[in-house]
């Protein structure tokens, strides 16, 4: 364990994409060896780029002394393998079950057995996914919120089988790292993604109708509401394709009401997807 902080001295990310490289970063910057494990070095060279993006803009602000400290505690990997002796371990992998069950799995046959593995899913069933465990008392959800630097917030997620020790010291560690924990029930969409969504979709429907302009809306909550940042700028910093699915699997468990607007599925057809493509609501190709 680290003697400051309580989190186990070695911890692995298992996906190195936007999430998953915030949340290595998050990681080191409370002292822990991480491990990021992507597909191939290309993908595993990338991650690891933007973690170091991320560690300089650390240093800028004065949260750490120097990048290169920092840095020397990551190391990136294709097998998961490379996991063994981790005490946590989250997954960051795309919202897809069958992508997800297969990571798990591979998780599990490399840590040891009193490790924790948490998922960062925003809104797949945690206890379908600890199906996929010899040992399911050992997952629950560590729901990281986009861009993780600067949120407060991680929604710990627990299934039917989580080991309550296991929940608590999962509380401990977001502490640790500077961040807030609100503890919710397997439910569909959680808490966060449940009502996160459906501020999304409507934003989404008065762009659709002409209501008003995307700036203006979010304006309308970041000014009326004080939220830190607007329905529709936030889309597209998640995806709107991830937006998207997840709109696709709550209205599947939970009616209608979650319904995806046309406007949000041609978009995604047309491969406007936010920020990652320098398109969605926002034009992003300078950011």
């Amino acid at each position: 364990m680290t003697e400051t902080t309580g989190l186990p001295g070695r911890c692995g990310v298992v996906g190195g994409g936007r999430m998953g490289a915030g949340i290595a970063h998050a990681l080191l910057l409370a002292g822990c060896q991480v491990t990021l494990v992507e597909r191939d070095e290309e993908a595993a060279a990338a991650a690891r780029d933007r973690v170091a993006r991320a560690v300089a803009g650390s240093v800028k602000r004065g949260l750490v002394e120097e990048t290169d400290e920092v840095m020397s505690r990551l190391v990136t990997d294709t097998r998961t393998a490379g996991l063994a002796g981790a005490g946590l371990v989250i997954e960051a992998v795309p919202e897809d079950l069958d992508l997800k069950l297969a990571t798990l799995r591979a998780v599990e046959d490399a840590v040891e057995p009193g490790a924790v593995i948490a998922s960062n899913t925003s809104s797949i069933s945690l206890d379908t996914l600890a199906e996929a465990l010899a040992r399911p008392e050992r997952l629950l959800g560590l729901h990281f919120f986009n861009p993780v630097p600067a949120s407060r917030l991680v929604e710990v997620v627990i299934a039917a089988a989580t080991d309550p020790a296991r929940r608590d010291r999962a509380v401990a560690w977001v502490a640790a790292i500077g961040k807030t924990a609100v503890v919710v029930r397997n439910a569909p969409g959680f808490a966060s993604s449940r009502l996160g969504v459906i501020l999304g979709l409507e934003a989404i429907r008065m762009v659709e109708s002409g209501v008003a302009a995307p700036e203006d809306i979010d304006a309308a909550m970041t000014l009326g509401y004080g939220h830190p940042i607007g329905p529709l700028r936030l889309t597209d910093l998640v995806g709107l394709d991830v937006r998207l699915g997840i709109a696709r699997y709550l209205e599947r468990e939970l009616g209608p009401r979650f319904a995806p607007p046309a406007l949000l599925v041609r978009l995604v057809e047309q491969g406007h997807l936010g920020r990652k493509t320098g398109k969605g609501f926002y034009d992003w190709s300078e950011a």
